[in-house]
């Protein structure tokens, strides 16, 4: 999901698993009719600056639906802090809209709850097969083994965004590309003065998405392969502690970031008052506020040896937005025809340059515009060393805890308490005793 939103959305608590047969979405097979087939509904999620830099860049898609169809389509776009809660309530109550946008890391949670229409093989031969998808992204679509909850729409990955003359003044000429040299630029960039590393220490749902990539570059998930939490692992005990080592004893990250939660960590480094970023697709962000193309380089995040790529080398979630439909949709087809529309090559590149996403769509990558050097990096991090969150039921209570555990951790660091292994055994431990049974 994008980090551009005003707060974390991993904070929000879901019952989903434990709800998961019991909702109003409607039964395991079936779904949807065609009693309203001149309209649609669609909750977008707030992609843009604003709300408003939304709307002007969607309606005039819309219109343009309603032009090839006939089918008007209302929008309404959804903030992030909202739009869970939105879909919470509409699964339980059964009125929902037709179509709606979705954090890729809550797919398999909102699959369990039955509320959104599958995505079987028939359905996906309507717009096009799930061959146009890029695999990294159409991996964050629902538990493996079952049919999709969403369709891939906005793909994202994660970079390092590195300010040219700090490093050119500390004389680094190259961005880090495993972590101890992150750790040696690091230092040379605070002897002059500068602040090396960015982090967002109260966003829970950073938090997670960084800590996935420390655990897979040890070669662990957080979960085994039945479901179960598994976060007391050693290994997950260690990339944990790695994480936060950051600023807790390799002082990398300044410790007010530990309190940062809303993109100050993007507007610090956009300011020049950072060195170095890990982000999900920042140009955007940084254009908006007035920093130049030509100020900084894009890299991949670093690993721990070696270059990114699959097993330990993963180095970014597969972030991302995807496209589902309400299973109580009053026009099913309509809905599906609009997904088609939302996934075609054409509209794929006008809404992601908008975005300054990557296309989840193969072929739309073809275009020009993603080839620039930054999103050359985040086309072959998706390709290449991009990994799925855990695609299980219980993954946003597993953002929720394991994140705020994190939280605290660099709130403990931030006051100049020990983070030592077994306090982050013990944060983790209580995380997974706060977690639904698998």
């Amino acid at each position: 999901m994008r980090s551009i939103r005003a707060a974390a959305v991993g904070a929000v608590t879901l019952s989903l698993a434990l709800t998961a047969t019991a909702c109003g979405g409607g039964s395991s097979t079936g779904g949807g009719s065609n009693d309203a087939p001149k309209t649609l509904t669609y909750w977008a999620s707030n992609q843009g600056a604003s709300v408003a830099v939304d709307k002007q860049v969607l309606q005039p898609e819309l219109d343009k639906f309603q032009k090839q169809t006939g089918i008007k389509v209302k929008l309404e776009v959804v903030p992030w802090p909202d739009l869970l809660n939105r879909i919470l309530t509409a699964t339980t109550s059964g009125q929902g809209p037709d179509v709606l946008n979705i954090g890729n890391s809550w797919s398999a949670s909102l699959q369990a709850s039955g509320a959104l229409l599958p995505w079987d093989a028939k359905n996906f031969d309507k717009i096009g097969g799930k061959s146009r998808f890029v695999p990294s992204a159409l991996a964050s679509t629902g538990v493996q083994g079952k049919d999709p909850a969403a369709v891939p729409l906005y793909a994202l990955a994660y970079a390092l965004y590195y300010n040219k003359k700090i490093f050119a003044d500390a004389g680094i000429s190259q961005p880090p590309a495993t972590w101890d040299e992150l750790i040696a630029d690091g230092k040379k960039i605070k002897a002059r003065g500068s602040s090396p590393l960015g982090a967002e220490g109260s966003n829970v749902s950073e938090n997670i998405h960084h800590i996935f990539v420390f655990a897979k570059q040890r070669g662990v998930d957080f979960f085994t392969a039945d479901g179960k939490p598994n976060f007391t692992d050693p290994k997950v005990v260690d990339a944990v502690k790695a994480y936060v080592d950051l600023m807790a004893k390799d002082q990398v990250i300044p410790t007010g970031d530990a309190e940062y939660a809303q993109n100050q960590s993007v507007s610090d480094f956009a300011k020049g008052r950072q060195a170095m970023l890990l982000w999900q697709s920042a140009s955007a962000n940084l254009a908006s506020q007035g920093m130049k193309d030509s100020e900084y380089g894009v890299a991949p995040v670093p690993v721990r040896s070696g270059t990114p790529g699959p097993g330990t080398q993963i180095n970014s979630m597969a972030a991302g937005i995807n496209i589902a439909v309400f299973r109580n949709t009053h026009n099913l087809d309509g809905a599906t025809r609009f997904v088609k529309f939302m996934t075609s090559d054409d509209e794929q590149k006008i809404l992601n340059k908008a975005y300054s996403s990557i296309p989840a769509v193969t072929s739309a990558q073809n275009d020009p515009a993603f080839n620039t050097p930054a999103n050359t990096v985040l086309k072959n991090t998706l390709a290449t060393s991009a990994a799925a969150l855990p695609q299980v039921p219980a993954e946003s209570q597993f953002e929720t805890t394991v994140g705020t555990a994190v939280k605290d951790l660099f709130a403990d660091a931030a006051a100049g308490r020990a983070v030592t292994t077994a306090s982050v055994r013990a944060a983790l431990q209580k995380a997974q005793q706060q977690m639904p049974a698998a």
